[in-house]
């Protein structure tokens, strides 16, 4: 395992498979081909007593300890004497096979609702993260964009971690996930393939075995396991984008769903994405229930009377193809002779609210989500292209 100090870096917990290890003694990393990685000495040895940890001077065959003094080794690495030159064998770490682009909050709300918005402290942030979480890849192409782009396992896996920062005060931007693909020698692209397995009832089956099959999906085996049907297929990566959601949907909260990297494989094509129009704020200010009224008509709204919006906030899905500007905060013109009775009567259906990640779903090429300790926001956006 790996664990972050401020005072001690990088510690590395493992168990000793033979020898001893002592303060001062040098060492060297080796990854699971047997090449180095890097050498150090051993800075402090850490054992644990419960919760507690304390340092030690020596640790022997069998012990549990962290050691201190490495800045480069990850997980399924192999700690040794500089005179070994074979590794233990190891399961290597999926590689990240989604992507999204963070970077500050640039909207008329930011700096509102959240106590960091810097970049710097975002990134400071991120790469805390990092050295404790080995599924977790960051990438800045250069040092001077206020923009940084996180990797990581899947959709899930981001969401945990913007739901974490959110939580602790940040607000941040992110744009819409990407796949991560690759090259083979012959300059074809590659995309990650993920193993599935599904436990549902058997009155499901079929329709995820449809909704999957338009997802590029692919059924390799069924079985009951426990009174439920176990399902296994291989799905691209970006197939499984939103699919969570449909699950708990369509199997009423009772799917189970696990995701495991299989291999990259040749590009599978385009899928059918049927996507709708937003609805688009024009204007300024506070939501009225005067105007909601009038444009729930339109489509799905997703805010409340009394919510802020701004110019270029996505404030519903339009039940058309195409994006439509609206004005959500229109009132109602006063007059000497007001009805009352009028006002009482109007009825709005209650908005859909986005979860975190059914937000980083949702979202399309020309939009972002801002995110902050109170409030997810979707908003379009033009900007150039970081990557």
């Amino acid at each position: 395992m790996i664990d972050y100090d401020q005072y001690l870096g990088r510690i590395l917990t493992g168990k000793i498979h033979s020898g001893s290890v002592f303060t001062g003694m040098p060492v060297r990393a080796l990854d699971p081909t047997s090449k180095t990685i890097e050498d150090a000495k051993v800075f402090k040895i850490v054992s644990r007593k419960g919760l507690d940890k304390y340092n030690i001077d020596e640790a022997h065959c069998g012990d549990l300890v962290g050691i201190t003094g490495f800045t480069k080794p990850s997980v399924s690495a192999t700690i040794c004497d500089p005179s070994v030159t074979s590794s233990i064998a190891a399961q290597p770490i999926d590689p990240p096979v989604l992507s999204i682009l963070m970077t500050v909050t640039t909207s008329p709300l930011a700096g509102k609702e959240g106590k960091t918005c810097t970049f710097p402290m975002i990134k400071k942030r991120l790469f805390r993260e990092a050295e404790g979480n080995v599924s977790i890849v960051l990438k800045q192409e250069d040092a001077s964009d206020e923009a940084i782009e996180i990797c990581g396992r899947g959709e899930l896996q981001l969401g945990i971690l913007l739901e974490n920062m959110r939580r602790e005060g940040f607000e941040m931007a992110i744009f819409p996930p990407k796949v991560v693909m690759k090259q083979d020698d012959t300059g074809n692209v590659l995309e990650p393939l993920e193993e599935v397995t599904i436990d549902v009832d058997d009155e499901y089956t079929g329709s995820l075995i449809e909704k999957l099959a338009l997802r590029k999906g692919e059924l390799v085996e069924t079985k009951p396991v426990a009174g439920k049907t176990r399902m296994e297929f291989l799905v691209p990566a970006r197939g499984l984008l939103g699919f969570r959601t449909e699950l708990m949907t369509e199997t009423r909260g009772t799917g189970v769903m696990n995701t495991l990297f299989h291999s990259y494989v040749p590009y599978k094509g385009d899928l059918d994405n049927k996507l709708k129009g937003a609805m688009i704020s024009m204007s300024d200010g506070v939501a009225t229930s005067y105007s909601l009224e009038t444009l729930q008509d339109r489509g799905v709204l997703f805010i409340s009377p009394g919510d802020k919006v701004f110019t270029g906030m996505v404030v519903g899905e339009h039940s058309k193809i195409h994006d439509l500007e609206v004005n959500p905060t229109k009132a109602k013109q006063l007059s000497n002779v007001r009805s009352v009775q009028k006002e009482d009567n109007i009825k709005l259906t209650p908005p859909r609210i986005l979860t975190l990640e059914q937000a980083i779903a949702y979202m399309k090429e020309d939009e972002c989500l801002e995110i902050t300790p109170s409030n997810i926001r979707l908003k379009k956006v033009k900007r150039k292209k970081l990557r």
